[in-house]
């Protein structure tokens, strides 16, 4: 039996995805698996027996990767689980930069009480009347999973579309409609686009992707859109940017001192993800990796160790090694199962920068002291067997 935990409250269709084969616990010391939303984890002691961690949302930066991938533990997340959510938010905050819908709103809400607010309203409204997105230019930094939901959506409202993403996977790609402009150059973006929406994670390499010499080369009156992270930009640099009137409006899903109430700033309250149908995808999602990993060994969607798959085990038995990605590993261990006498039926060897792993089904039962003389070998990090 398998036993888990969870950090943050987990929604219950996901829970349901458990048999009874898995069983709650509460504390981490106990558990094989953790799942958890925004709980940081960097200061806890992750205990030895711990074997994944499954991240119900997409970023990660709540979680010690590297000593996860140094102890063995795998870290999953869910990609595209919560992209709908965000994808409509994203269309919204377009919206609410483009027509003053806030102002207005709060116009009707200091007015409530003029027994004449229906023609007060037909005087002012040319204050708050905007302008439509159809036919403006909207350039996409990222294609991932979100960003190619808001390219398509954009392309249906009549939007132009351009997208930069020099990463894109074969996934993305086939699922982004053929009339989006993919360029190869950011600057391309800055220079053509009346609006901007950042989808790309958070990385030393990408932090403050937006900064003053990005705004420098945008559009007067640019819109920039930031449901991803809010050190994707530089904010005290955008403040300038409105200030000078080179950006019309800054529309951020992360409330902070520096955006929170300054004057062309639409800050939502992270709501991003924060709908039914988003935390339900995740938790499912999570529960899947999670289960599969435990039960099979494969490896789906993991940010510290590679993909890996091979199904239900159909034979007597499987082994997983976690191990340094060096030269003559697959050798080392090969050597060890003929020395013993052991067939390998399939085998997958999959690396993801310092790390990787290794899935190997054979014709027979695993002793203790086969697994002793594998975990032996300098650069392995963890075995397992799972059957």
């Amino acid at each position: 039996m398998f036993r888990y935990t969870c950090l943050n409250p987990i929604a219950r269709v996901g829970l349901d995805g458990f048999d009874s084969n898995f069983a709650k616990v509460d504390d981490i010391k106990d558990a094989d698996g953790v799942l958890v939303r925004s709980a940081s984890m960097h200061d806890m002691d992750l205990p030895e027996k711990l074997l994944c961690i499954a991240r119900a949302g997409a970023g990660v930066n709540n979680i010690p990767l590297e000593e996860c991938a140094n102890k063995g533990i795998v870290v999953f997340n869910t990609p595209g689980a919560n992209a709908n959510g965000v994808k409509e938010l994203v269309i919204a905050g377009m919206l609410l930069a483009s027509r003053d819908i806030v102002g207005g709103i709060n116009w009707v809400s200091e007015n409530k009480d003029n027994a004449d607010i229906a023609k007060l309203a037909e005087k002012q409204k040319k204050s708050f009347a905007g302008t439509e997105i159809m036919d403006k230019k909207l350039g996409i930094i990222g294609l991932g999973a979100i960003g190619v939901r808001v390219a398509n959506a954009a392309k249906h409202l009549g939007m132009e579309v351009y997208g930069y993403d020099p990463y894109i996977s074969v996934d993305a790609a086939w699922n982004l409609s053929r009339d989006i402009k993919h360029v190869l150059s950011i600057d391309e973006i800055y220079a053509n686009c009346d609006i901007i929406t950042i989808h790309v994670p958070l990385m030393d390499s990408t932090k403050n992707t937006i900064n003053a010499e990005a705004i420098d080369k945008m559009k007067d009156g640019v819109v920039i859109l930031n449901f991803a992270r809010d050190l994707l930009c530089d904010e005290e640099a955008v403040l300038e940017g409105i200030k000078k009137g080179r950006i019309a409006r800054y529309v951020s899903d992360f409330p902070n001192p520096v955006t929170a109430g300054q004057s062309g700033c639409i800050v939502i309250p992270h709501l991003g993800a924060s709908t039914e149908e988003s935390e339900d995808n995740c938790a499912k999602m999570a529960v899947r990796e999670m289960v599969d990993y435990l039960n099979n060994g494969n490896i789906v969607n993991s940010v510290n160790y590679p993909k890996a798959d091979m199904g239900v085990c159909r034979t007597l038995g499987r082994i997983t090694i976690h191990h340094r990605n060096v030269t003559n590993m697959i050798t080392r261990f090969s050597g060890i199962f003929s020395d013993a006498g052991i067939n390998i039926s399939d085998m997958v060897n999959s690396s993801k920068g310092e790390f990787a792993y290794t899935m190997i089904d054979v014709d027979s039962d695993i002793k203790p002291d086969f697994v002793e003389k594998i975990s032996g070998i300098e650069g392995v990090i963890r075995v397992r067997v799972i059957k």
